[in-house]
């Protein structure tokens, strides 16, 4: 089963959501996020990245930049640029990036769940980033930034968010980057009775995207449970937020790699390497966006200022593996590793990564700039990332990027 609540959530004030909502912490820079809110005050950039309140040479991870992070989130709500709801609610949140629309239920989600595997993960994380969330739930009290989920999509849960979408929405805009997002508040006890029960016959949810911050939960439950001797099971912590959404709506997009030197090869032996795994076809494309792959085992590279087409050897792809037949892995084994010396990309600063939402002409950019080749990939798909975790195993690093982004500051949950 899939345990979801209803919460009491902060909602941004009508006259003020598009001010308010924010981009995610993990996709800006101080820097860039200094910029952006400096002339708007309502902006949950100042929760989500308060080092921007801040002198610009603090530590990101100094206690006052958390202590300041609860202080803006308290400013908020005192300005009522978020507003509490009076009861517990579900919510519903629509985003529309062009043709692409995702439309996913807001809702505590499960901390037993999560530690007993049936929210399922596909990636490791990294213990110093926990760290950080950690602080950052424990000290502002709150959830700020939702946890991408996803599931296997039905019906009839597709035929209830009709219904409540067919009404009006709570907020309704349009951000500056082109992306409509819209909220409905579901108050009716009776629809999100409903809503439980079609959750509760659903076997397993899946992290799509949020592992560091679905992994601060479980810590900041073990915490405050060991902490809490009247400990029940039903406090508000036993649930960290969420937006679920059905895995038939979700768009993923390449995630594509450049590298900074041949690892000592000459052009001709890093040719000759390629050509050992992949059959190569030089391209002659006038705009590097045609030089994209358009199936599963299929890239495309961008080396000394040609784009070539490869497809993988035949017997080389380990079809019964969910892990290693992925396009990451593969080119992760069969090139990065050997060939390229990049040992492990986590950590190895001769390999830099770029989201499809920047396209392949950026990968041509950084290749003009200061690197020395890069790989345009097949984007993994939801039916690969949901066999691996229901394998119980990871994929490789920076294998999805799922667009568009959530906004922080749509709902906040509060831990009290």
């Amino acid at each position: 089963m899939s345990d979801i609540q209803p919460f009491k959530g902060y909602v941004p004030n009508p006259d003020y959501a598009e001010q308010v909502a924010s981009l995610p912490y993990d996709v800006l820079s101080s820097a860039e996020a200094r910029t952006i809110a400096e002339k708007n005050p309502h902006s949950f950039l100042h929760v989500v990245k308060p080092e921007i309140d801040l002198p610009e040479e603090t530590d990101v991870h100094s206690e006052k930049v958390y202590l300041k992070g609860a202080e803006n989130l308290e400013k908020l709500i005192v300005n009522e640029d978020l507003i509490r709801c009076k009861k517990e609610c579900f919510y519903i949140y629509r985003q529309q990036m062009g043709h692409i629309v995702q439309t996913g239920l807001v809702a505590g989600a499960s901390v037993e769940e999560y530690d007993n595997n049936i929210i399922k993960k596909h990636e490791f994380t990294r213990k110093e980033k926990e760290d950080d969330r950690v602080r950052h739930v424990n000290t502002l009290n709150a959830n700020t930034g939702p946890v991408f989920l996803t599931y296997h999509h039905r019906d009839d849960i597709d035929a209830v968010v009709k219904e409540i979408t067919s009404g009006d929405p709570y907020v309704d805009f349009t951000a500056d980057d082109d992306i409509k997002h819209t909220l409905w508040i579901v108050e009716d006890d009776n629809i999100c009775g409903k809503i439980q029960k079609l959750f509760s016959e659903i076997p397993a949810l899946y992290v799509a995207d949020g592992h560091h911050r679905s992994a601060a939960a479980s810590r900041v439950h073990a915490m405050r449970k060991s902490g809490n001797s009247n400990h029940t099971g039903y406090e508000s912590y036993n649930y960290f937020l969420s937006v679920i959404f059905p895995d038939n709506q979700l768009y993923v997009m390449d995630y594509n790699r450049v590298l900074k030197d041949l690892n000592g090869l000459s052009s001709d032996e890093f040719m000759d390497k390629i050509k050992s795994v992949f059959d190569v076809k030089e391209l002659s494309v006038p705009d590097a966006q045609e030089a994209k792959p358009t199936k599963r085992t299929e890239f495309a590279m961008f080396f000394n200022n040609k784009w070539y087409r490869l497809n993988v050897k035949d017997g080389l792809v380990p079809e019964n593996d969910p892990v290693k037949s992925l396009d990451v892995a593969i080119l992760q084994d069969k090139i990065l590793g050997p060939v390229l010396g990049i040992d492990d990309p986590r950590t190895n600063n001769r390999i830099d990564f770029i989201g499809g939402i920047r396209g392949l002409k950026e990968l041509e950019r950084r290749c003009n700039l200061d690197c020395k080749v890069g790989f345009a990939l097949y984007p993994t798909g939801m039916d690969q990332l949901m066999d691996i975790a229901d394998a119980g195993e990871v994929m490789p690093p920076k294998s999805t990027w799922f667009e568009p982004k959530l906004r922080s500051g749509m709902v906040v949950r509060m831990l009290d």
